[in-house]
């Protein structure tokens, strides 16, 4: 698991190259699997999808990237699962509550957007997307690895996703989405109030999920 930058990651598994919503980084490597949690630029960007897309490619987001990028995408909406190339993938709920455009207007509207849990080799990825923190994730289960934004305006901020680690319970979190926050403080109330590790890695930097 490699993290590339703001909410963008790459996942190298049995050779198999995946990609989640790819947008800062190096993109060398062609996917075998894209996933694509919703249309804003910058977690679907058409230019970088292209970039990385071979014939076989699946991609797999919300309706609204289909409208944005070019080719067959596989639409999912939540609670749908599918399993491409030995890839298990369930599409959970991402979305705000708290975050909003204008009165009433959210900028992640309930439907719009996706998480998803991604589980390869018998362990568990839950890659959270832009969401506040939803009474969904207080039933995902068995998580091992949980990628989830930290950085406000947007998104959770750092309170919202302990918390959310705390329902989700996952062996280890990496926060993303998260410029401007303190991360030491994120990775200190967390091991205090849980038994989630909490991994900091710099753009580029890889943990291994054993």
């Amino acid at each position: 698991m490699k993290w590339l930058g703001h909410a963008s990651f790459q996942i190298v598994v049995n050779e198999k190259i995946i990609y989640i919503d790819p947008y800062e980084g190096d993109y060398t490597d062609k996917a075998d699997i894209l996933f694509i949690s919703h249309d804003h630029h910058d977690h679907c960007d058409p230019s970088k999808i292209e970039l990385i897309r071979k014939d076989d490619t699946v991609v797999i987001g919300p309706s609204g990237c289909a409208e944005k990028v070019q080719g067959k995408v596989k639409i999912l909406k939540p609670g749908e699962k599918v399993t491409a190339k030995g890839v298990h993938v369930e599409a959970v709920h991402a979305y705000n509550v708290k975050r909003f455009r204008s009165a009433g207007i959210p900028f992640h509207p309930k439907g719009s957007g996706l998480g998803f849990l991604i589980t390869i080799e018998g362990k568990t990825v839950y890659f959270a997307g832009d969401t506040d923190f939803v009474p969904e994730m207080k039933d995902l289960k068995k998580v091992d690895l949980a990628l989830v934004p930290v950085g406000g305006t947007y998104t959770m901020d750092l309170p919202d996703a302990v918390e959310a680690v705390q329902a989700i319970r996952p062996e280890a979190v990496i926060p993303m989405h998260r410029l401007g926050v303190d991360l030491t403080e994120f990775k200190k109330q967390v091991e205090s109030s849980s038994n989630t590790k909490v991994i900091l890695l710099n753009p580029n930097e890889y943990y291994e999920l054993k």
